[in-house]
């Protein structure tokens, strides 16, 4: 009998309740679909940016044991190498040693060498079929190091009519209907990458009017209406408070050039959706090919939503990450960079992104964003749909989780034991537990979950939060009676920061973080500041 298919599907910079069945007004009909007939998470975390939770996803490991405790720069010898290692071992290893067919249609972003192949690529790290990026973003219509298996693939950019977004979608369909016409009997393991709605904001025109008028009421109104949503869908529980709008952005009555404003947010949905029809056409193809019901198939976001300015930086030297930034237009003309009334996002020629109150829109109710590890920078949507699979379909599961507990619980759906030897190098056991269980509706016990993330810093154990914003003191919450983090306990309970902090300590300690102030200083000796070390 087939081992069940594994299709895991990725979003990048995509907000806590963006999606439909987690709040958000933007159409999301076919991942709807997924949670609601599957099982959808409250309290999944991710590790608050792209490269470490992608490690951390495909491995089972927190990211600083693979190499990327930040992005994929190479600082090493006192810094991360920034790529992945050889002490652990991938999902697509670990089930193509047990017959799967593996894909990665999309994002990489796990290799400090992005132009020769070397052992971080994703065909050296199980994947038997690859097309999609290297790096870690960029332009949607002609994205830099595109590749198709170790080949550069920039020439299929060069048609009109490509959109990175459908590309991706492309790719993953061809990979199902290949191997239903191919191999049958054979399981396979997708893992589908996207860029969106990472910026810039790129989208097809008709894709941006499709939305007129759906955030003309701005991000107040919008975010009292998301938190209402979320509990009426059974995510938070009544009585979860809303937090305060981001204390720099104005109300939405007092923004300047609201026209412009909601086209930017616009731009942003259009590129969810645009994902979500893709979504559509990959479960389609399992349904095509009577595979669906006994796929596991996941959908889950790498990161809360960005705050970040267009342009990072002095615009020059923004425009010198050829990788991410091209030259010119596929035509020739200039690109048009930043976050101005004058540059209606979308086209080709605009590299824009939506801002900071927008983003508080996506986090809605959570404060803060990528980067941190606050909630607003670490929950995700989660949502797996596996019909086959005994799942408690329909169902809200309230057991906090994070990203290291994904590939055990994959290889227990499909009866694959972790490797502890690859290659002939023992690997690193998985950090994460199984929970099968509660996806099945049976009760687990919450395990202690820890995050690092550019000296961010938190624990949770049970119903105690421990964070801290570097180099800012710690903060303590409680989050079954406070999960958007306002009322810090810290002051009140300072024996149960103590303990935490060191549990924390001894967490670092071990899977190796690197001090934030170790990072800081590397960069300062080349001249560079706290943002180029940050990526």
């Amino acid at each position: 009998m087939r081992r069940p298919d594994v299709v895991v599907i990725l979003a990048d910079d995509m907000g806590f309740s963006d999606l439909g069945c987690y709040g958000g007004e933007i159409r999301t009909p076919h991942a709807d679909r997924l949670g609601r007939d599957g099982v959808r998470l409250s309290a999944f975390y991710n590790t608050a940016r792209c490269s470490p939770s992608r490690a951390s996803l495909l491995t089972g490991l927190h990211p600083h044991q693979t190499g990327i405790g930040i992005l994929t720069n190479d600082d090493a010898p006192r810094g991360y190498r920034g790529t992945l290692n050889d002490r652990c071992v991938t999902a697509a290893e670990v089930l193509r040693g047990s017959g799967y067919a593996t894909c990665l249609a999309g994002k990489w972003h796990l290799a400090s060498e992005m132009t020769e192949p070397n052992g971080a690529w994703p065909t050296r790290r199980g994947f038997d079929r690859f097309f999609g990026t290297l790096t870690g973003c960029g332009s949607y219509y002609d994205p830099g190091t595109l590749t198709r298996g170790e080949a550069d693939a920039s020439a299929e950019a060069q048609d009109p009519g490509f959109f990175y977004t459908d590309a991706i979608a492309d790719e993953a369909v061809a990979f199902v209907e290949h191997q239903a016409a191919t191999a049958p009997e054979q399981p396979l393991f997708l893992y589908m990458a996207f860029t969106a709605p990472h910026w810039p904001l790129h989208a097809p025109e008709a894709d941006i009017a499709a939305l007129d008028g759906v955030f003309d009421d701005g991000w107040d109104v919008l975010r009292e209406r998301r938190m209402k949503r979320l509990i009426d869908e059974g995510v938070l529980p009544a009585g979860t408070a809303l937090s305060d709008r981001d204390p720099t952005q104005p109300p939405w009555v007092e923004a300047d050039e609201p026209g412009w404003q909601a086209r930017r947010m616009q731009a942003y949905a259009a590129q969810v959706e645009r994902m979500d029809a893709g979504i559509g056409r990959v479960v389609d193809s399992l349904e095509r090919a009577g595979r669906l019901d006994g796929a596991v198939v996941v959908v889950l976001s790498d990161n809360g939503a960005s705050p970040e300015d267009l342009p990072k930086g002095e615009v020059e030297s923004f425009r010198r990450r050829t990788d991410i930034v091209p030259t010119r237009t596929r035509d020739g003309r200039d690109l048009r960079v930043g976050n101005e009334p004058g540059i209606g996002p979308g086209p080709e020629d605009t590299y824009a992104s939506y801002g900071r109150a927008w983003a508080n829109l996506s986090n809605t109710p959570f404060r803060f964003y990528k980067r941190w590890v606050h909630e607003g920078g670490i929950a995700a949507p989660f949502l797996v749909h596996w019909p086959a699979g005994g799942l408690a379909g329909g169902s809200v599961v309230d057991l906090p989780v994070q990203l290291v507990d994904v590939l055990p619980t994959l290889l227990d759906c499909v009866g694959v034991d972790h490797l502890g030897v690859h290659r002939g190098r023992p690997v690193l056991p998985l950090e994460g537990r199984n929970f099968l269980p509660a996806l099945r509706g049976r009760s687990q016990d919450p395990l202690p979950l820890f995050w690092e993330h550019t000296g961010n810093a938190a624990v949770r154990v049970g119903r105690w939060k421990l964070v801290r914003e570097y180099p800012a003191p710690w903060e303590l919450y409680d989050l079954d009676r406070d999960r958007t983090e306002l009322h810090d306990l810290a002051a009140e309970h300072p024996e149960v920061v103590a303990e935490l902090a060191g549990r924390w300590q001894r967490w670092a300690d071990r899977v190796g973080v690197i001090p934030w102030d170790t990072t800081l200083a590397i960069y300062a000796e080349r001249g560079l500041g706290d943002e180029e070390a940050a990526g």
